[in-house]
């Protein structure tokens, strides 16, 4: 992951500042017009590709879409109710991309090399008709992949359909069994079992379904044990994520971190790990597999072994805001330029330009980062 600032881009003040105009956009150097293209080396793979890349080397790959900043939920880590009342002014609809400004922006991006699609939230099965949605993207040439990251609540209502416009993968979020634990986490009291009924109904229907859990020391590590056993006798796939500082008043400490470190060494007393590595140049997670059960489970590592120098992924918020990490500050507003009129090549160089200029490596520099006073876009707002 990456420093959120596309520094050196983004230097208007204000309450603006960072997202630049369609004229500006125009203005910019010659020599950043057109794809700046490098033959890319799968680290995974060993698959040689053309690529546009940025000035480390890492290739634009996949895109993740946030369809609403909207979520039921108030999980303590992403949207506390604190700062996200019930009064809170969500973005009206007139704000949101339309499902025919995302689909144009995926073709795009698929024209420049990025082959997967990642749908997120807030919760995105609150965003309507998003079956929609996946046959639009299901029929864009040269996306290989699209997947769905979900609190998993309400999908009994969605998965068929879904799964008909041609969705394969869900990852859903659950960070603990004991209904308790969990009703605090999700700020809302509400317990596991309709989702863990709805992790069943989606392996039913044909998706292939990761399981998210947010470890916090001294809320649910209690709970590493038990969800990785409920998970790994149903042969499902559970990743640990490391409590991360992304946006802003969730109550990060490094002190609340369970690192990969101490949870492998937990799971290790109970089972035997073979380590798999991640499955290809981008993956933010790395597997592990039960040697006796054939089972698996992943780390995503963002604290405590940066994955920075590998990542792939450019984030598109609800309202049309390009950002190049998880942990950015600002974006740069590719809707000015969909509903102002520019072509689909002015849209296509200026996503170039954000790409071939992007330095972030917040996760590699969060130590020297960790006196400065900066805010971060909310997860619910760029997407997880």
């Amino acid at each position: 992951m990456a420093d959120g600032g596309m520094q050196g881009m983004m230097e208007t003040p204000g309450a603006d500042a960072g997202m630049r105009s369609m004229k500006e956009a125009h203005q910019a150097d010659a020599g950043m017009r057109g794809a700046r293209e490098a033959t890319v080396t799968d680290a995974v793979t060993g698959v040689m590709t053309k690529a546009v890349t940025d000035p480390y080397q890492r290739p634009l790959r996949d895109l993740r879409i946030s369809v609403t900043d909207r979520c039921h939920f108030r999980c303590t880590y992403c949207m506390p109710r604190e700062r996200f009342g019930d009064d809170h002014p969500f973005l009206p609809e007139r704000d949101l991309l339309t499902f025919g400004e995302i689909g144009r922006l995926a073709r795009l991006f698929a024209s420049l090399g990025v082959r997967n699609i990642h749908l997120t939230g807030g919760e995105p099965l609150l965003r309507r008709d998003l079956d929609e949605l996946i046959r639009r993207l299901a029929a864009v040439d040269g996306i290989e992949d699209i997947a769905l990251t979900t609190n998993g609540h309400l999908l009994h209502h969605h998965a068929r359909r879904l799964y008909e416009a041609g969705l394969r993968r869900v990852n859903i979020s659950l960070d603990a069994l004991d209904p308790d634990i969990f009703g605090r986490m999700n700020g809302r009291g509400i317990g596991p079992e309709r989702i863990l009924a709805n992790i069943d109904l989606a392996r039913e229907i044909g998706f292939e379904v990761k399981v998210n859990m947010v470890v916090q020391r001294g809320v649910n590590e209690g709970e590493i044990i038990p969800m990785a056993e409920y998970f790994r006798k149903r042969g499902i796939t559970l990743r640990f994520i490391e409590f991360m500082d992304v946006g802003n008043d969730i109550g990060w400490s490094r002190e609340k971190v369970v690192t990969k470190r101490e949870m492998l060494e937990l799971l290790g007393r109970a089972h035997e790990l073979k380590p798999e590595g991640r499955s290809r140049c981008g993956e933010v997670a790395e597997y592990y597999r039960y040697v006796n059960s054939g089972g698996r489970i992943g780390f995503i590592t963002s604290v405590s072994e940066s994955f920075c120098s590998t990542c792939t992924r450019a984030r598109l918020s609800s309202d049309g805001k390009l950002f190049t990490c998880l942990f950015a500050s600002e974006g740069f507003d590719l809707r000015a330029m969909l509903r102002g009129g520019a072509s689909d090549d002015e849209i296509r160089e200026a996503v170039v330009r954000v790409w071939t200029r992007r330095t972030d490596r917040y996760s590699d520099e969060r130590a020297a980062l960790a006196g400065l006073r900066r805010r971060k876009v909310d997860m619910s707002y760029i997407g997880g």
